[in-house]
Parts: C-alpha cells; structure tokens; sequence
C-alpha cells in the first residue's frame, strides 16, 4: 500500500447515480491497484459512507476471484434471508441456472454477477458451485428493490434465473467462494469505511489523535488482508481491529458534530452498515479462539 498516496490531501469523486459509471471513473483515477489499495484509496475519494462500503464490496469479490473484470460485479449468494447451503433452491445443471436470489446488492448496476447454487446428484448431500452469469443474457432478469433507509445510494435487485447459461468457477462452492467472501468482506468493508472516515477527518481538521488512530487501523486492515480468510489467527486479529473500531466510535461522533452537518448525517444514517454481520462475525471470533 503506498500509504503516502492516503496521506495526501485529495478531492473526493463526485458520487454518480450510475453506480458502473462512478466506479469506471474511480478505477480510471487510481490505476492498476491490489484490492486493498482498492478499498483505502478508493473508499477515500469516495462521496457517502455508502460507496465506500460499494468499494469495499468490490475489492473483496476481486480477492475472491482475481480473473474478474475490470468492471462492477456483485456476488448474488442469499436466498430468504438465509446463507444455509440446505436453504438455498437455485439449482445447477449442465452449465445451467434455474432459481432466485432475493438481496443483490448493487446487481442492476453490475456488469457480472457470482450465483452460488446447488449442484448435487439426487441423493448427495447439499453441495454448492460458484457460477458467472452477465445480466442481459438469455434467462438472467434483474428486478429493482426498493431503497432502503441504510445506504439509499446503494441499489439493491432480485435475481431471477431460467435455465440462464452459466460459466462455472473451480472449486466447491461454500469452501472457496461463498464462506471466504464473508470474511473478505468485513476485512475490505472496513478498510474502505475506515479510510473515508480517515479523510473526512483529514478535510474537517479531526485532532491529530484521532487521525492517527485511524491510520493505525488501517495498517491493522493491511496486516490482517494478508491472513488467509479461513485462518483462525486472522479471526481473531479482524476481532481486534473491529474491536479499535468499535472504541473510535464515539470519538469519531463528536469531531462530526463538530464539523459540516452533512458528513455527520451521512454517518448518522449509514455508520450501521458496520453492524450489519457482526452476529456471524462473533461467531467466527468465537471458534477461532476456542
């Protein structure tokens, strides 16, 4: 990570309504970057607590699956509000999607989309593949949500397949993609968060402190991104790191207040989208120790 590129005092991306179109623009600005370069440089210049967590997000799909494109993806994997291999009805067969999943986060905006779906024999135990498919293609059909009141700048869709081809992704399904996405995710949702906090802080003249406490934990974020995500050690150092967080909390509240209005609505309204897997985080923090 060139830290003295975050270090610099920068302009912010202006926020798009097209979501592909804005993160086009930030790739174009930052160049070819890791995906923790990604999420701390990108979530800087990003415009609302949201995009950052989109930052974030995308940074992580692209730890998963490092051939993807250089465009906006998403990962397409709950099915009722259930990540339960046993749940999940989409189904695989012959290079072949059938089934639904009901919360993609920003998958109208997406230029791909990773499908996690049953693939075994009658008789087998639930079994998970990772497939790609490209919204647009024959049996592939996006259905707009609703915005939500956390993060309203951040779409959401209903994924609905019809015998949609597919390419598949090697590797089973909930050990490669599926279970170490949720990991990714947190460690790259974090980063990205951090890191607009970090400029908000730089821009509205946060104390010194509290800048250099975010700094550190985002070289916390850079040693733990490095952690295998079904390393139990790296669990257990994301619950640290998630842990400093949660400490900066009520700081990082009073230097808004004490800043423009606008960046302290923002996190008023978003600041939970941290909170959001912290049940299965805990778990995972749990079993790693034992």
């Amino acid at each position: 990570m060139p830290w003295q590129n975050l270090l610099k005092r920068c302009d912010r991306v202006p926020a798009s309504a097209d979501l592909a179109e804005g993160f086009a623009n930030l790739l174009q600005q930052l160049g070819s970057v890791t995906p923790f370069e990604l999420a701390v440089a990108g979530g800087r210049l990003m415009a609302t607590p949201g995009l950052a967590f989109l930052v974030g997000y995308q940074a992580a799909l692209r730890m998963l699956w490092p051939s993807a494109p250089l465009s906006l993806g998403a990962m397409c994997a709950t099915e009722q509000r259930s990540l339960r291999v046993a749940d999940m009805q989409t189904r695989l067969g012959d290079l072949r999607l059938s089934g639904r999943k009901d919360f993609v986060t920003a998958g109208n905006a997406a230029d791909w989309l990773l499908v996690a779906a049953r693939s075994e024999q009658p008789g087998e135990a639930p079994r998970l593949s990772l497939a790609v498919v490209y919204p647009g293609e024959p049996g592939v059909s996006l259905e707009h949500l609703p915005s939500i009141p956390l993060m309203p700048d951040i779409s959401h869709c209903r994924l609905v397949l019809e015998n949609a081809q597919c390419e598949l992704l090697a590797g089973d399904g909930w050990d490669a993609y599926v279970k170490p996405f949720r990991t990714l995710e947190d460690i790259y949702v974090l980063s990205a968060v951090t890191a607009w906090l970090y400029g908000i802080g730089q821009d509205s003249a946060w104390p010194q402190s509290l800048q250099l406490r975010l700094l550190a934990l985002l070289a916390g974020c850079a040693e733990v991104s490095r952690q295998a995500p079904n390393n139990p050690a790296g669990h257990v150092l994301l619950g640290g790191l998630f842990a400093q967080f949660d400490g900066l909390k009520v700081e990082i509240g009073l230097a808004l207040a004490d800043g423009p209005p606008h960046w302290a609505a923002m996190w008023q309204r978003d600041q939970a989208v941290m909170d959001l897997a912290a049940v299965a985080r805990g778990k995972r923090l749990a079993k790693a120790l034992a």
